[in-house]
């Protein structure tokens, strides 16, 4: 039987731990799909929502790309005219979240923060609430880890910024937008009678 020599026993060592070292190194880094997905469900409205006591229940998608009886979530259809200058995005333009780097499509804004109360309480600490409530918040789109999933994500305007000259393939796009112009998504009609002055 060959004799094990300490420089032989670190080979070994080395050898046998690449693998896990690989594996470590690649959740840590990168930009897979499984990441992104991940980084953004932290950002995904609802995501702790508890109903009846089950953890991790959130409101279904349909809640948050459509209207709903009080306008939470950009879901309002209340004319926004004229447009607050201190919201800085309009409709249609294509934006990357800056946490988790995902790049989506504002599809609604609100001048203020507009979501139920016991939202608030689980996405803002109380220092944070009071902040959050006064800045602008845009309902954004970005593709799933799937080709044809969504994530859809109420956001504040701190958080994310304007990307020029990229365009996102993100399913349900043709129901809020014509077309791509090179720059940004431009409405479609129903949405551009709620959002006038966005189209310049």
């Amino acid at each position: 039987m060959p004799q094990l020599t300490a420089t032989a026993i670190l080979q070994l060592a080395l050898l046998l731990s690449a693998l896990p070292a690989q594996y470590l190194i690649s959740q840590w880094t990168g930009a897979s799909v499984a990441q992104r997905y991940h980084a953004t469900k932290r950002l995904m409205v609802g995501l702790e929502e508890e109903e009846d006591g089950v953890p991790g229940e959130s409101p279904a998608i349909e809640v948050m790309l459509h209207d709903n009886d009080l306008g939470f979530f950009g879901a309002s259809t209340e004319v926004r005219s004229p447009r607050p200058p201190f919201v800085f995005l309009k409709v249609g333009e294509v934006v990357m979240e800056r946490r988790g780097h995902m790049v989506g499509v504002v599809v609604s804004w609100d001048p203020e923060l507009k979501a139920p109360q016991e939202w608030i309480s689980r996405v803002y600490s109380d220092s944070e609430e009071t902040k959050a409530v006064h800045t602008p918040h845009y309902k954004v789109l970005f593709q799933g880890p799937g080709p044809t999933s969504l994530m859809v994500a109420y956001l504040p305007q701190t958080q994310l910024e304007r990307v020029t000259g990229m365009r996102p393939d993100i399913p349900t796009l043709e129901q809020y937008f014509t077309h791509f112009d090179g720059e940004r998504f431009v409405m479609q009609p129903w949405l551009r009678e709620i959002y006038p002055e966005d189209e310049d």
